[in-house]
């Protein structure tokens, strides 16, 4: 049997992260499985106090915001698991969760990275993942199937390879991360799971969607649905995902897709919902990746005001 390391980044919602262990402890029946907290700068540092109400849970602390890739990293890097199961902390288990993702893994060798279906939790019913299309390297566009879809489930034949895992609810194997590497942390939020997801399939692993292991996600938690810090890294990640993982060929389409077609359309989109100011940071996003290089470690963006 396995040992798997349940990984999540707490940044300011220790309630959230409360959530997410009273379920874990709920519904889990695997029996072999640690779980690693990561606390991601918080203003208030809660680990002390954790670490005396949950006596069997290791947790880390960092005095700064490492981002959602920093924060995992930090928790991969202590994990003794085979298998690690990233989740967002914002997240809550369902029953057998566990058993089902690692039976998965278990006995498909190429697999190296699966992903449950997702709801949302405060439309039970409602799917917000189900696997992912492929991306198209010369617009950056792929769908999230069955997103906001009732979930009859007609997708549950789906179980198998997929583009992409949910970066909400992702278990990879041990070995996949010796060859693939960790998650690049210089995205620091949104398409660093699609970036590592690419990562592991030039490892020569696949990547799957499990149908018969469900997770609820509260979305967006972390960052509300519209903010400068989403738009920015959307952004600016998008087109770093390109530089990073593109063809030749479709980077150069691309680019002139993104600022031919994409960035009137969001400058339209912020001045007709009254966000005027988004437009500075989509032109500090594109110049951003303009004069940094693809492993810059210069996020463009003032941190310490998240």
């Amino acid at each position: 049997m396995k040992l798997v390391s349940i990984i999540t980044v707490n940044f300011n919602q220790s309630y959230v992260t409360e959530a997410l262990i009273a379920s874990i402890y709920l519904t889990n029946n695997y029996p072999l499985f640690e779980i690693i907290v990561v606390d991601n700068g918080s203003v208030t540092n809660s680990v002390p106090q954790w670490t005396v109400k949950y006596p069997d849970i290791k947790f880390i602390r960092s005095e700064q915001n490492l981002g959602f890739a920093g924060g995992n990293n930090l928790g991969i890097q202590a994990a003794k698991g085979d298998y690690l199961f990233l989740v967002n902390n914002d997240t809550e288990f369902t029953p057998n969760l566990i058993e089902k993702l690692v039976d998965v893994l278990d006995n498909n060798p190429d697999v190296g990275m699966v992903s449950p279906k997702i709801r949302y939790f405060d439309q039970p019913d409602m799917l917000q993942y189900m696997g992912y299309t492929n991306m198209n390297y010369f617009t950056a566009r792929n769908s999230c199937i069955g997103q906001f879809e009732t979930d009859n489930g007609q997708y549950d034949h789906l179980t198998g390879p997929t583009g992409y895992a949910h970066g909400a609810a992702m278990m990879i194997k041990k070995e996949c991360i010796e060859k693939a590497g960790l998650m690049a942390e210089n995205f620091f939020l949104y398409y660093e799971e699609l970036d590592w997801c690419d990562r592991v399939k030039r490892a020569g692993y696949q990547v799957w969607v499990v149908a018969n292991a469900l997770i609820y996600h509260k979305e967006s938690v972390s960052v509300g649905k519209v903010s400068a810090l989403k738009e920015f890294f959307m952004n600016r990640n998008r087109i770093l995902f390109i530089r990073r993982n593109a063809p030749l060929l479709a980077r150069m389409v691309f680019y002139i897709y993104f600022v031919f077609i994409v960035s009137p359309r969001n400058i339209v989109n912020y001045i007709k919902s009254g966000h005027r100011d988004f437009i500075k940071w989509l032109f500090k996003a594109i110049w951003w990746n303009m004069t940094e290089g693809k492993d810059s470690k210069n996020l463009g963006y003032p941190i310490n005001t998240i």
